[in-house]
């Protein structure tokens, strides 16, 4: 499968998962607003997925996916399923022991995730039962991420791709029985909701399961044994369980700190699922296929092929997330407004989740950068290096939000994040050219400062857009608004994509007679 096509693959099922993910937010603004069960139900939320990116996704799959991959090439299908038990006896063993020590300390992890609902005895109260029932969603979400693995390192990558559709679909369904019954935020809802999450869980992992068995794969049941593979992985996955656990350091911290404003945590919430349609696309794209491309790459030994995927998906990145980025900034109380205003969520949270939404939009490009960078240093087994970067990043981010949080409020932690998500790509990007690593070709030197200008002219001509249709914002009508934003979305894709033409930056007829043939 080409590198493009895999991208596409994985984006256009991320870009469906995105957009289920939108229905339910839009449910979820609308039924619950950004009150107490929404920032409960933020946290409830954010715990298991705090663990799960802490121990599966990021230290995990940089660990897995290589030495798996080494093991199919090496010790062949037999030596890959040994392996593989391995593994998963570990993994399933060690997240058991997780998941118990965290229903019996619940109230202290949300203490100390949330300090500022301990002033509101019901609040904090019903974000502990919240919690308790959605933490289950970090085995099923793990044993994910391990079956994920095995199905990416053989380019299978549909149905790891499609299994966060089933969340949202379920969370889709709890949120319309919630609407149908004319239900009112209080803790019967807020149980709904993450008994949905649990729920979910279960049959995301059903998705991958049946994937691996279509793939012709099975993993042997083993006991948990100290063997020299999980000696291995845990060498290689403990920087990246201190790099993660710098990423989730700086969640936390800024949960902490919006917990000491009414609805921040909402507010928050709210606008990183706008600047994660993009990111999630475009980034989990590449996340998920560059690093078993570039693996199979540099054990074969081809590195000009390795600079050349390096290079494409660069470019990539940045042809999708600059003009993104920029129209976040642009146009985002439209977004916001069209998007979750309704119901519960009142012009005041458009205003608040607006202002976050522009502060994160200005780190898009970073974030997705650091996505195709990443797996430069993974590829190579070398997970201390991204650790060392996350901890500067951590370290920024922490420091900005504290110093921003008196004057700027949520939109302060918003700024640190962005803030140390450019610190964080420009290290990585520094280091891995300086080691020979990433050779930037001249193709790409050129299309950068093109796509950059081509991106600030879209959004001088989206910016006169709304000029122009202004009119149409001050509407109570949701389809005048709704058209309005499909107006300016359709301005900002039609300029962008002449302006690209116009600089020479993409030759739309050679890609059009690519495609035909």
């Amino acid at each position: 499968m080409s590198l493009f096509k895999s991208f596409a693959t994985v984006g256009g099922a991320t870009m469906l998962s995105r957009l289920c993910g939108f229905g339910r937010d839009v449910m979820l603004a609308a039924f619950v607003g950004t009150g107490p069960v929404a920032d409960a139900f933020v946290v409830a939320f954010r715990l298991p997925n705090l663990f799960r990116r802490l121990f599966a996704e990021g230290a995990f799959n940089s660990a897995f996916v290589p030495l798996f991959a080494r093991s199919v090439e090496e010790d062949g299908e037999h030596g890959a399923r040994q392996f593989a038990g391995e593994i998963a006896a570990a993994l399933f063993w060690t997240l058991v022991v997780i998941l118990a020590l965290a229903e019996v300390f619940m109230p202290l992890l949300v203490h100390l995730l949330a300090p500022g609902y301990y002033s509101d005895p019901a609040k904090f109260d019903l974000t502990v039962l919240m919690s308790r029932i959605a933490f289950p969603y970090l085995l099923f979400m793990s044993l994910l991420a391990f079956i994920s693995g095995i199905l990416n390192t053989f380019q299978r990558f549909l149905a790891a791709a499609m299994a966060p559709v089933m969340l949202n679909v379920v969370m889709m369904a709890v949120l319309a029985g919630i609407g149908f019954y004319g239900m009112e935020p209080n803790q019967t809802t807020g149980v709904l909701l993450v008994v949905g999450v649990a729920v979910a869980g279960v049959v995301q992992l059903a998705v991958v399961a049946i994937g691996m068995k279509r793939l012709g794969f099975s993993v042997p049941i083993m006991r948990p044994r100290w063997t020299p593979g999980v000696k291995r992985l845990l060498v290689l996955g403990v920087p990246g369980v201190i790099a993660g656990g710098i990423t989730q350091i700086n969640i936390t911290v800024g949960t902490i700190i919006a917990s000491l404003e009414s609805s921040a945590n909402s507010y928050l919430y709210y606008a990183d699922r706008i600047y994660q349609l993009p990111l999630g696309v475009v980034g989990i794209a590449i996340g998920v296929v560059l690093l078993p491309s570039l693996t199979r790459q540099l054990r074969s030994g081809q590195e000009e092929l390795v600079y050349h995927t390096q290079n494409r998906s660069m470019e990539f990145a940045l042809a999708l997330t600059l003009p993104a980025a920029v129209a976040l900034v642009i146009i985002p109380d439209t977004v916001i407004a069209v998007l979750f205003q309704r119901g519960q969520f009142t012009d005041a949270a458009v205003e608040q989740t607006a202002l976050a939404l522009m502060a994160f939009a200005v780190g898009l490009p970073a974030f997705v950068l650091n996505k195709v960078l990443s797996p430069g240093f993974f590829a190579r087994e070398d997970t201390k290096t991204p650790m060392y970067f996350a901890a500067v990043g951590m370290v920024v981010n922490v420091a900005l939000s504290i110093l921003l949080f008196p004057a700027f409020k949520h939109v302060g932690i918003a700024i640190g994040t962005t803030a140390a998500g450019w610190v964080n790509t420009s290290l990585l990007a520094f280091v891995l050219w300086r080691r020979g690593h990433f050779v930037i070709d001249s193709a790409l030197l050129k299309r950068i400062p093109l796509l950059g200008f081509a991106s600030a002219l879209m959004g001088v001509v989206v910016y006169g857009g709304t000029l122009v249709l202004e009119p149409l914002s001050a509407s109570n009508l949701f389809v005048v608004r709704a058209s309005e934003l499909v107006i300016l979305v359709a301005i900002g894709l039609v300029s962008f994509g002449i302006l690209v033409q116009l600089t020479g930056t993409v030759d739309f007829r050679a890609q059009l007679q690519k495609l035909r043939r």
